[in-house]
């Protein structure tokens, strides 16, 4: 792939084993799509989501593509008694990053984050390279030498 976003660059700077993916030419707009694309296991393929918690401190939640962040369980994860999503009109001056592309890899700022518990369940798991279009597959173990997270169960369930 001749496309190196950040992600890519800090991955491999940090000597990180990650393997690249792109969609950058489908038609996908949503993570469903982008699994489908690219013949992954929508459970394996992580969406990232910012949050604000009551305290105003901010929190990065990754979750499966195909299931929904539960707000009670988020926010007892990172011991605030609620957290609401961050605007998508302040996702870029928080982080770097655009709605669509943001990585938990690279921000602007560290900031605790929270990885569903069902990782776990996969040797790697698949999560934007910080650009739409972009994703890279990494192993928890890996991830764990660039960012700092915890494992949680903070997904609705169905």
């Amino acid at each position: 792939m001749a496309v190196k976003t950040n992600v890519m660059r800090l991955l491999d700077k940090a000597k990180v084993e990650y393997k690249s993916h792109c969609y950058a030419n489908t038609n996908a707009i949503n993570g469903i799509d982008v699994a489908n694309v690219l013949n992954q296991n929508p459970k394996q393929v992580f969406k990232t989501l910012v949050t604000v918690g009551g305290t105003n401190k901010y929190y990065v939640f990754l979750v499966p593509v195909a299931d929904e962040l539960d707000f009670k369980k988020a926010a007892k994860s990172v011991n605030e008694k609620a957290i609401k999503m961050l605007k998508s009109k302040d996702l870029l001056n928080v982080t770097g990053y655009v709605h669509g592309g943001c990585s938990p890899v690279g921000m602007k700022k560290s900031f605790i984050t929270t990885i569903d518990e069902s990782a776990d369940n996969f040797e790697t798991i698949i999560f934007s390279a910080g650009k739409i279009g972009y994703q890279v597959e990494i192993s928890l173990e890996e991830l764990r030498k660039v960012i700092t997270f915890s494992l949680s169960d903070i997904i609705r369930s169905t």
